[in-house]
């Protein structure tokens, strides 16, 4: 795990040059309101696993991207009187919503956590989409439909993120005491690009955002630098194309560019970085945090840290970042 990237003075200030679709926030309110096309459905359904007395566990579907189902799980204090925050917690690539087991920690904080399962990636959530069967694509979800953003994986997964802040919002309407004015995202990697998606996508129903160690961010300079993880699938994809190719594929990725998004995003933020970062590269993370649309951010950085981040450190940070905001 040497230092590859930029020494961390120059990634202070660093955004990268970075491509925006001039259509960009016309696609994504156009996305947003096809999926707000169908009811949410949310439904909770009471845990069925072993018994876990300090908590009350429930199993939620909500519609996503065209109605699709998603799974999440409800995990909360059993008897700490409410309303509780929500924090809405997304998940890293390949990975699905887990066990409640794995997910504890913010309830024993007092906090109602949603955990949200990536459709095609999660066991309990397909992504049935029919426009992209058939398409080339190379191992893995990077280039899945990526010859046009209507297409792409990460459309449908963006605003299936979108779609679980709405679900927070909406427990009340199904008798979970939260409060709605204090729904938090979070999420690590993968899901630290849907975090910063959810907070751009869903404006004021969202009060902060904590993102670690983030995927999806200044996607070419990943494709570029990254010596492990998921943006080898882009590289390997685009060995085998002509340049119009590429460029049309490297258009497609601007679109969901957490680089891009972060301008949107605004509310309060605290991200992480690691330095030794071989997935994520320390220069894509700073591209995104640096663009962040909101003043009060700040930015954690693991100076001997992997793709791991500060682990359970950075749970410890994040939760006094949440006392500093009144949020928990």
């Amino acid at each position: 795990m040497p230092l590859t990237d930029l020494p961390l003075d120059a990634l202070r200030t660093y955004t990268g040059d970075l491509s925006e679709p001039a259509d960009l926030d016309a696609f994504w309110a156009d996305s947003l309101a096809r999926a707000r096309e169908h009811d949410l459905e949310l439904t909770l359904s009471p845990y069925t696993g072993p018994a876990l007395p300090a908590l009350q566990v429930d199993d939620v579907r909500f519609a996503g991207w065209n109605g699709d189902p998603i799974a999440a799980w409800l995990v909360r204090p059993a008897h700490l009187p409410g309303p509780l925050p929500v924090v809405v917690e997304f998940i890293g690539y390949s990975g699905g919503r887990g066990l409640p087991v794995d997910r504890t920690a913010f309830a024993a904080a007092g906090v109602a956590h949603l955990v949200v399962d990536t459709r095609g990636q999660g066991h309990d959530t397909p992504d049935p989409d029919p426009d992209v069967a058939g398409g080339q694509w190379a191992r893995g979800f990077m280039t899945k439909g990526i010859d046009d953003p209507a297409t792409y994986f990460y459309r449908r997964a963006y605003v299936d993120c979108a779609r679980a802040v709405d679900a927070a919002h909406a427990l009340p309407d199904v008798g979970v005491d939260v409060d709605t004015s204090r729904v938090v995202v979070r999420g690590g990697s993968q899901g630290g690009a849907f975090s910063i998606a959810a907070a751009a996508l869903s404006g004021d129903r969202v009060a902060a955002a904590m993102v670690d160690v983030p995927f999806l961010c200044h996607i070419r300079r990943g494709a570029q630098t990254a010596s492990d993880g998921p943006y080898l699938e882009v590289v390997d994809y685009l060995r085998r194309h002509s340049p119009e190719n590429v460029e049309r594929a490297f258009t497609t990725l601007s679109y969901v560019d957490g680089a891009n998004l972060a301008s949107r995003a605004q509310v309060p933020a605290l991200f992480s970085v690691a330095l030794m970062d071989p997935v994520c590269p320390p220069s894509t993370v700073f591209a995104a945090f640096n663009r962040w649309g909101h003043q009060d951010k700040d930015v954690d950085v693991w100076e001997f840290a992997d793709h791991a981040g500060g682990i359970g450190f950075q749970v410890q940070r994040q939760l006094r970042f949440l006392d500093r905001l009144g949020l928990r």
